[in-house]
């Protein structure tokens, strides 16, 4: 069985087609006679002619995906669309995309999609032959493959969905944490905040404890192809609140490294469940790396490790950022390594060359004169290009 999708033109008039081929003797052609001897209403399938009386090979069968729900629509599935569709078949068989030698034994089922709205016929035919060409010769190359999209899943997003659901698969990155509890002030910082592939915002545990989780939802809002982060620092009922934050909209939850061990499990597997990511918050805890061996022996392995100094105690102790490459070993490299407490423009770099992935800043950002330009500021000291800078999405 050979599987294909392809979505070419736009307005009214875009088609997107999703098909299979295989043999006529196998599975497709089980449900090739199936959807021919079946029918239901508005979705009657038809043979893919070229003209009538001059089917395409191999037999190829069209099944509308949008209701037919008048003569209107139905001119067009047994007009352009249906000849377009007929014509790429066999066109790809002349250009050797479909080997000549399995015309006569394969068959097509095509599932094909005509706006309501659609009017031009010209481009009603010339989108669908373009989507069934490429359909077809996708199903019998394979593509996508695996490595392809591994590549493409956190660098693409859907247009229909109207925003890019971000991972964090190309550190460092730069997370902003919003920790003053003044929403007319953190709101201010969040609109002046620049556009980057590489910045994270961080809902702080002031704000959260001052305006509750919803807060994720009104930066959401602003920003909703943003990273956010809800700092809730969670200590008990793990599940709950990795819940809870999923439910607002967050893309990850920081759990404490001082709950207890089933607490810290149940949230990275709500975390996980939900689609989140799991950040361990470092603060305090007496071996960082012992408890990591832990979870990951347990098989409850967080996405994010925070390495955390108090605000506290920020001009009594350093900072120190040695044991990087120790918590990245014990993870086997499947974790991101957070720094915060005190990070500024100068030990920004410090922090980088120790290993470290996300610059967590608090301060030097939000209480700025100038916060778009002291966030830029750190963003240069990353050294990452935007990662959709030069990419244009034609053929796939």
């Amino acid at each position: 069985m050979y599987v294909g999708e392809a979505l070419v033109g736009e307005g009214a008039e875009v088609a997107h087609i999703d098909l299979i081929m295989g043999s006529k003797y196998g599975p497709v052609g089980v449900a090739f006679s199936n959807a021919l001897s079946q029918m239901s209403a508005g979705h009657t399938p038809l043979l893919a002619v070229i003209r009538p009386n001059l089917p395409t090979k191999p037999a190829t069968l069209i099944v509308p995906k949008v209701t037919v729900r008048n003569m209107k629509d139905a001119e067009k599935i047994f007009g352009p669309a249906q000849s377009a569709v007929a014509k790429a078949i066999a066109d790809a068989v002349e250009e050797g995309i479909i080997p000549a030698d399995k015309a006569e034994d394969m068959v097509i089922i095509a599932s094909v999609f005509i706006h309501p709205n659609a009017k031009d016929y010209n481009k009603i035919y010339r989108y669908n032959y373009g989507a069934a060409k490429l359909a077809v010769k996708r199903a019998m190359e394979g593509f996508p493959d695996v490595k392809k999209v591994l590549y493409e899943k956190d660098r693409s997003r859907h247009p229909i969905i109207g925003m890019k659901v971000t991972k964090l698969f190309d550190p460092p990155y730069l997370q902003v944490a919003l920790d003053i509890p003044s929403w007319e002030k953190m709101e201010r910082v969040v609109r002046e905040l620049p556009r980057s592939d590489h910045l994270i915002i961080e809902v702080g545990t002031p704000l959260i404890k001052k305006y509750g989780v919803s807060f994720v939802e009104k930066v959401k809002e602003i920003r909703p192809e943003t990273f956010v982060v809800a700092d809730l620092k969670v200590l008990d009922t793990g599940n709950l609140e990795a819940r809870i934050v999923s439910d607002a909209g967050g893309d990850a939850v920081v759990i404490s490294g001082l709950a207890p061990m089933k607490t810290i499990q149940k949230a990275i597997e709500e975390a996980h469940k939900t689609g989140i990511y799991a950040c361990i918050d470092m603060l305090n805890v007496p071996s960082p790396v012992d408890l990591l061996r832990d979870l990951s022996m347990s098989g409850f392995i967080p996405d994010v490790v925070e390495l955390h100094r108090a605000i506290d105690v920020e001009t009594e102790e350093e900072h120190a950022w040695g044991n990087i490459p120790e918590i990245k070993e014990v993870t086997a490299e499947k974790v991101l390594v957070a720094v915060a407490g005190g990070i500024r423009e100068d030990t920004a770099p410090v922090a980088l060359r120790a290993g470290a992935d996300i610059l967590i800043v608090g301060r030097a950002i939000t209480n700025a004169q100038d916060v778009e330009g002291a966030c830029r500021r750190f963003l240069r000291i990353l050294k990452k290009e935007e990662i959709d800078q030069y990419r244009v999405m034609t053929d796939f």
